[in-house]
């Protein structure tokens, strides 16, 4: 079987969970067997792990016929372009799209990241699907999240092949209801063009159904899963403090993820205990407002902002941690948590969140309720007895949700919408 994959971010260049749960899924895909992967992204950067999936940069396709070195063409990009074929296509590429700005080997520029032209990236990249899609055979397309969905639709168009998308999360989740109508009408001309819809957990799925008007035979959730960690990982030591212990929140600092509730939680629990320092780690539109809030509530000498952290320094992070917690308002899954978890650390998820639907060793409390959220930090923290039962439970349940599972059940779906 082979699938053509469009995503948006791939290990170890990501800014959040998609490029996390792209690689994981990919991966553990490749374990179930007989399938071949082609996963494209706007732009590689070269140190991508290429062991299971062809990766394809958009940015070294040639989407447009010039006097070119062919050869010079193959030894920059790595690319097996065949002229003829290109000029055989670009009446097809021309018709299709009106495309500006194209590099001297004839290829769309990309930043690799969230820029402020995102749209305009996103139309760039849905041009450069249609001759990928021409290209390299495929049995089944699939788009991971709203980016990626303009270009699955044209892949579909020019192959006919049946296209799965895969909703990561909408702008439900990340706009907390206040929607952008541009993100709105790609996500809903996905969901209407997909022949199936994944989604990561069951909250999602009855967003997609409810919010977007889909029929629910067309929608099946399939949950995330961790990677095993690597022995480097593993290897990883960091001091300890015997006397004080870590809470700490690590993601987005954006409306989404409830920072707030985290620093409100955090002031109640310092009321009762001044031997505990609390963490935020990332970045975020609302980083300044949380610093401000920290130091408004008389906390900002307990109260670390580290910045976005990346790799190694999140495990390094998550070790240095007595408890992890997730005051997510809308979380379609939330990986984070199975990370902290890996490593031994109890987890604090809201009840607002994917992931609370397949975990169980974990504490979990509503977003908005500061009162509960801060009696969990303080009891972990406080009973060692708590402490010991989650961080050794929390890894045995952690240690059994592979990706392969959620390979297996994916290529089920291509099975299903191939009619094989």
């Amino acid at each position: 079987m082979r699938a053509l994959m469009f995503g948006w971010e791939f290990p170890p260049h990501i800014l959040g969970g998609l490029g996390t749960a792209s690689f994981g899924l990919t991966k553990g895909m490749a374990k179930c067997g007989d399938i071949d992967i082609t996963f494209v992204i706007p732009k590689p950067w070269g140190d991508e792990d290429r062991s299971f999936a062809h990766i394809i940069g958009a940015n070294t396709t040639p989407i447009v016929w010039r006097d070119v070195d062919w050869n010079t063409v193959a030894s920059q990009i790595g690319s097996t372009c065949d002229p003829q074929l290109y000029y055989d296509l670009r009446d097809h590429i021309y018709a299709d799209f009106n495309y500006r700005y194209t590099n001297n080997l004839g290829c769309i520029e990309f930043s690799g990241r969230y820029p402020e032209n995102l749209l305009e990236e996103i139309n760039n990249y849905s041009i450069v699907a249609g001759v990928i899609a021409r290209t390299i055979p495929c049995d089944v397309i699939h788009s991971h999240d709203w980016l990626t969905y303009p270009a699955g639709i044209h892949a579909k168009s020019v192959t006919g092949k049946p296209l799965v998308i895969h909703v990561h999360a909408t702008d439900f989740d990340r706009s907390r209801g206040n929607v952008n109508p541009d993100v709105y009408r790609i996500e809903k001309d996905g969901m209407d063009h997909a022949d199936h819809i994944i989604t990561v957990s069951n909250l999602t799925r009855n967003t997609v159904i409810e919010k977007y008007g889909i029929n629910p035979d067309k929608v099946t959730t399939v949950h995330n899963a961790v990677e095993p960690l690597s022995p480097d990982i593993m290897a990883i030591q960091m001091p300890r403090n015997p006397k004080e212990k870590v809470v700490t929140f690590l993601g987005r600092i954006t409306m989404q993820k409830g920072p707030e509730y985290f620093v409100e939680a955090a002031a109640q629990v310092l009321r009762k205990t001044s031997n505990v320092r609390f963490v935020m780690a990332g970045s975020g539109d609302m980083m300044n407002k949380m610093i401000r809030l920290a130091a408004m509530r008389g906390i900002a000498d307990h109260f670390h902002f580290t910045g976005f952290l990346k790799g190694k320094q999140v495990y390094e992070m998550l070790k240095s941690s007595d408890v992890y917690v997730m005051p997510s308002v809308s979380e379609p899954f939330g990986i984070s948590p199975l990370e902290a978890m890996q490593v031994g650390v109890p987890s604090i998820i809201s009840k607002q969140s994917g992931c609370a639907e397949i975990l169980n060793n974990v504490v979990k409390v509503d977003y908005w309720d500061v009162d509960a959220m801060a009696d969990a930090m303080y009891s972990i923290i406080s009973y060692q007895g708590m402490y010991n039962q989650m961080k050794v439970e929390g890894k045995r349940e952690v240690d059994e949700i592979k990706w392969e599972y959620a390979g297996a059940k994916v290529i089920d779906i291509y099975h299903k919408v191939m009619q094989w």
